[in-house]
């Protein structure tokens, strides 16, 4: 597996991921809009030349939202989500960013846990955030 930069070619591969993770996926138009963005980064994970996840970001003014991190439903349990947001979170501390945050769904506790062991801890609580199931967010925020 190897973390590289979002590019057109993975555009395709990153839709497929999203509408089989997602009940409101991102689409192609939507990802492929994210090249042309200059506070975007978006992360890809490679394999055989085939991306099988990512995470997808915004940086401004030394902030990062985490818009997203998916990977493949077949590829899970492989270390690419830890691999993706650590490398994340190293770029955004080499652009001098200060702070992450992200928001999670309080029943999804294999993310909970992997954003616990990068550091990130709990800010606070966004009611309903989520449709399909409705479900509170929980948000998260780890500081550089």
């Amino acid at each position: 597996m190897e973390i590289v930069p979002m590019q057109a070619c993975h555009v395709d591969d990153l839709a497929e991921i999203e509408r089989l993770c997602f009940a409101h996926p991102w689409t192609r138009e939507g990802l492929a809009a994210e090249l042309e963005s200059p506070t975007a980064l978006f992360l890809v994970a490679e394999e055989e030349g085939k991306a099988v996840g990512y995470a997808g970001s915004h940086v401004v003014c030394g902030e990062c939202y985490i818009d997203n991190v998916a990977v493949h439903p077949n590829l899970r349990g492989r270390g690419m989500a830890l691999a993706l947001l650590t490398e994340l979170i190293r770029l955004v501390r080499e652009r001098d960013g200060v702070f992450l945050t992200l928001e999670v769904r309080e029943s999804n506790a294999p993310a909970r846990s992997l954003y616990g062991k990068l550091g990130f801890s709990e800010a606070g609580r966004r009611r309903g955030f989520y449709s399909e199931p409705r479900e509170d967010a929980l948000l998260l925020t780890l500081t550089l």
